[in-house]
């Protein structure tokens, strides 16, 4: 975001970004929304309890990172941040950039789904948690890594000092952020049930987007607030995130936010400054962005089906690859699918049906591909999910690494 002209005026008192949330008679069909989204979430957990499937995770991860990094325009490929998982950057130096900034995200995502279940719903308000997630994401970048689009340095975890503004949006007045921040943790963290939490959690993230408090990266932080939020309601599990859906519908998501930016448009539009329908579309589009998400990956983690998709990956590693896996695997593997757990070797290998100088080869073969993960060379066996299997274990879920 540029620095502000003197065209705009500055907002400096937190009155002028509310309503924070749609007044109570605008509210009914907002809750019914967030009652079928947490309907929905409950049964996606238990298709995919906490622990299961871990090289799943893993590749969402890595994806959700490339979606939020995608809106910001500074993605790296999928194949890219494939590579940078195995400590292989690029020569070109903006792509090295794009691929630490891949796995910054990553580690930040993995750091804020560990603490949500120590953190209160207070604590994953406060201002100070805000700054810790840009603190964990841009420390962990080289120092000559951290600079904004205007090539200025960006200091981990600190409000900007600067008068910004973009398009017909002016930022508050930087000295004022603290006080827009308090307004906002204390009124969103303030809510109470099930339901209402879900809307805040949509609606804070729109106004932490109006509030612009960094120099930069402000909306992969309220992405990973809002995951972060998501997580601690129990919602997420790991296995879903509303940032691919917020990429997915990049024009959708951007007109949303700037329409729930507008002042009021008259006596029917609220009592806040801010418009009261813009604010109350924008949470109605999140909210159904969310249950899209959850009900495509309900989807894919169904038991229905995935034995026919791994026959196809391990097909075309039989006919195409030729690197030793072979379509006897599809009993063992579909089974540590449908169980979601771990398996020793002999028991795999008692499964795979064959003896034991080729059950060994095969294993070695399902390693190596990434098909199979194991902690230690003769530990239990897991489900692996490497990338290049995406494309037929969960199609769909993350087209640009099925184009490569």
């Amino acid at each position: 975001m540029p620095p502000i002209s003197q065209a705009f005026a500055l907002y400096s008192h937190p009155s002028e970004m509310e309503p924070l949330l749609p007044g109570e008679h605008r509210l009914p069909p907002l809750l019914e929304q967030a009652q079928e989204l947490i309907r929905s979430a409950g049964r996606l957990a238990g298709m995919c309890p906490p622990g299961a499937l871990l090289g799943l995770r893993g590749q969402l991860r890595a994806m959700h990172s490339y979606y939020s990094n995608k809106i910001e325009g500074e993605h790296a490929s999928p194949a890219e941040i494939e590579q940078a998982l195995r400590n292989d950057y690029a020569s070109d130096a903006d792509i090295a950039r794009r691929q630490r900034l891949a796995l910054a995200h990553m580690a930040t995502e993995t750091s804020i789904e560990r603490q949500a279940s120590q953190w209160d719903w207070a604590t994953v308000w406060s201002p100070r948690t805000l700054q810790g997630i840009h603190q964990d994401l841009f420390a962990r970048m080289p120092l000559d890594n951290r600079r904004s689009e205007q090539e200025e340095p960006v200091a981990p975890g600190e409000l900007r000092t600067q008068q910004v503004g973009v398009g017909r949006h002016a930022a508050p007045d930087a000295v004022k952020l603290p006080d827009f921040l308090e307004r906002w943790s204390r009124l969103y963290g303030g809510t109470h049930h099930g339901e209402r939490r879900v809307l805040a959690a949509m609606a804070s993230h729109q106004r932490l987007a109006w509030i612009h408090p960094f120099r930069d990266g402000n909306g992969r932080v309220a992405r990973l607030h809002t995951h972060l939020l998501l997580a601690q309601l129990g919602l997420t599990n790991g296995i879903w995130s509303a940032t691919r859906g917020f990429a997915r519908s990049q024009d959708a998501y951007y007109a949303h936010l700037a329409e729930a930016d507008e002042a009021r448009a008259g006596d029917l539009d609220g009592r806040g400054s801010r418009t009261e329908r813009g604010l109350e579309n924008w949470i109605s589009y999140a909210l159904q962005l969310c249950l899209d998400e959850v009900q495509f990956m309900s989807g894919l983690l169904a038991v229905d089906g995935m034995k026919e998709r791994l026959a196809a990956c391990l097909a075309h590693e039989e006919q195409v690859v030729r690197q030793g896996v072979g379509s006897q695997a599809l009993g063992a593997l579909h089974h540590l699918f449908v169980t979601q757990s771990e398996l020793d070797r002999s028991h795999f290998e008692s499964i795979l049906g064959l003896d034991d100088r080729l059950a060994t080869t095969q294993i070695r073969a399902l390693l190596k591909r990434g098909l199979l993960n194991s902690d230690s060379r003769d530990g239990p066996l897991r489900f692996g999910v490497p990338q290049q299997a995406l494309r037929f274990y969960f199609p769909r879920l993350w087209p640009a690494a099925e184009a490569q």
